[in-house]
């Protein structure tokens, strides 16, 4: 029998591209940087965030530009599920950020975080800078932008309850809040090699990711959701009915955010057509849309 495919580093997003990184390095446990909060959702911040979910309306994307030549080798195809960002959108045709190689027109301004969703910002930061070493924490590092990633199932399509081994390059620690059905989630090493440590991430928990060894020496995943319940949760998407919905708050530094207008013209004229869909439900894109003359 031939030996498995050697795992390599692609960002934290579906269908990029790999980036090997060097192999994880071996280390003693346990190793600080991965905290664990379960039901850190209590009844007041759920339902307030069970609004603010309610009130988005997810698009989807293409992995690649329909106005470019498309990469060698490559096909273009639809993202795995919706997606919704807050704070700063990273459209999958511009490629994602992932400093310090890519950093030009990749975060885009997108709306504020509400109310509820910023609690609970507040409250996994607070979280970080209490139980973290310091040094796992940058200067200026506050999570800033948040990826609503909602796990389900397309009608006719493959399920789309799971993420395959990637990497967070945003500095700093990164945190999830979990809703709905579980979850499991495992962290591998690059390259051959049992899991290091898998979990189930359950309905209301709260985890962070952080320092040399969990975030930015292993890999993570998720294998697969349970779909035990039927739940069919907010934001709907039409042909879509999500199970789970993770909230993955991260950092990206202020210097490196781009209003839309302020894109490249080539980087605006690839998601122009996204930001008129946003911009048909949501003020801020409408107004990004109006001020780059749109």
């Amino acid at each position: 029998m031939s030996p498995p495919p050697r795992r390599s580093a692609p960002a934290h997003r579906p269908d990029h591209p790999p980036r090997p990184p060097a192999r994880a390095p071996k280390a003693p446990r346990p190793s600080p940087g991965l905290l664990c909060a379960p039901g850190a959702l209590n009844a007041e911040e759920r339902a307030a965030l069970e609004a603010e979910l309610a009130a988005l309306r997810p698009i989807w994307e293409q992995r690649y530009s329909t106005h470019r030549p498309l990469p060698e080798g490559k096909a273009q195809h639809p993202l795995l599920r919706p997606v919704y960002w807050l704070g700063n959108w990273q459209f999958a045709c511009l490629g994602y950020y992932e400093p310090p190689r890519k950093l030009r027109d990749k975060a885009v301004r997108a709306e504020p975080f509400p109310p509820g969703l910023q609690r609970l910002a507040d409250k996994a930061e607070a979280m970080a800078r209490r139980q973290l070493p310091s040094s796992f924490i940058p200067p200026g590092w506050r999570l800033n932008t948040c990826l609503v990633n909602l796990y389900g199932a397309k009608e006719g399509a493959p399920d789309a309850g799971r993420v395959g081994a990637h990497r967070d390059y945003e500095p700093g620690p990164v945190a999830s809040y979990s809703i709905g059905e579980r979850a499991l989630f495992q962290f591998l090493p690059v390259g051959e090699g049992a899991p290091v440590k898998t979990m189930w991430l359950q309905d209301g928990d709260l985890h962070v990711i952080s320092g040399p060894f969990w975030k930015d020496s292993l890999l993570h995943r998720v294998g697969r959701v349970e779909d035990k319940g039927a739940l069919d949760l907010a934001p709907r998407v039409p042909g879509f009915r999500t199970r789970r919905i993770n909230l993955t708050l991260r950092y990206v530094p202020e210097a490196h955010i781009v209003p839309f207008a302020a894109l490249g013209a080539q980087a605006r004229r690839d998601v122009e057509g996204y930001v008129a869909e946003l911009a048909s439900s949501a003020p801020f894109w409408a107004e990004a849309l109006r001020t780059a003359g749109g």
